[in-house]
C-alpha cells in the first residue's frame, strides 16, 4: 500500500510540472489517503501483536 502511495504521489509531481492541476491534486489527495490508511494499519498491526506477546520480527 506504500507503494502505492508513493506512486501516486510521484504522479501527482510529474502532472504538476506538466500543468495538469486537476489530476496533480486528485493524485496527491489519493496518495495522501493512502499514506494514511498505511500508518493506520500499521500502527493497528504493532497493537495487536504486542498485546499477543509476539515479537515484531
Amino acid at each position: 500500500m506504500l507503494g502505492w502511495a508513493l506512486t501516486f504521489f510521484v504522479l501527482a509531481i510529474i502532472a504538476a510540472l506538466l500543468g495538469f492541476s486537476g489530476i496533480a491534486g486528485a493524485a496527491a489527495g489519493i496518495a495522501q489517503l493512502l499514506f494514511v490508511v498505511f500508518l493506520v494499519l500499521l500502527v493497528v498491526t504493532f497493537i495487536v501483536r504486542a498485546l499477543r506477546g509476539r515479537s515484531i520480527t
